[in-house]
């Protein structure tokens, strides 16, 4: 139930850690989670695509089984959402692209998220594991939301601010 977190928190605090021996790309909470942010779309992106049971993350069948069945062609719909997260990701650690990238990441976030309730109420397992809980799943698509739109919002727009307060006093 906590893996996909722990694909997103162990990445961003190696990332941050490396920031601070001194590696500038990493010198940011901001885009140490943005990568974090990646790298646990990398592998979430991959079981769209990959068998089912073939290693601890849910595979292609586990997604396809997860579909709403108002949602037409589920698996091709599994195989675009997988396509999605990697451009997401792959948006997500360039500094140009990353504003765009986390506000298409968001949208898919939300276009999911009846998948993730589907899934839960239906008690759909991966991998021969329980369903995980719907109190689990819809905190955790907003807690991708807000990292997503928190590691793309830029530390520069905060900086007038501060400058003003300062200035006022």
């Amino acid at each position: 139930m906590f893996g996909t977190l722990m694909l997103l928190a162990v990445p961003t605090l190696l990332f941050r850690l490396l920031g601070a021996f001194g590696v500038g790309r990493f010198a940011t909470w901001r885009v140490s989670a943005a990568h974090g942010l990646a790298v646990m779309l990398l592998f979430t992106a991959s079981a769209h695509f990959v068998p089912s049971a073939l290693g601890p993350m849910p595979g292609h069948h586990d997604l396809v089984a997860m579909v709403p069945p108002f949602v037409p062609f589920p698996r091709l719909a599994v195989y675009a959402t997988g396509v999605l997260e990697l451009l997401g990701a792959a948006g997500l650690v360039l500094a140009a692209t990353r504003r765009i990238a986390a506000f298409g990441l968001v949208v898919l976030f939300v276009v999911m998220l009846p998948a993730n309730i589907h899934a839960a109420v239906e008690q759909i397992p991966f991998n021969g594991e329980p369903a995980t809980p719907l109190w689990f799943r819809i905190p955790e698509q907003l807690l991708f939301i807000g990292v997503a739109l928190w590691a793309s919002s830029s530390v520069r727009a905060a900086a007038p601010r501060r400058a003003e307060a300062t200035a006022v006093r």
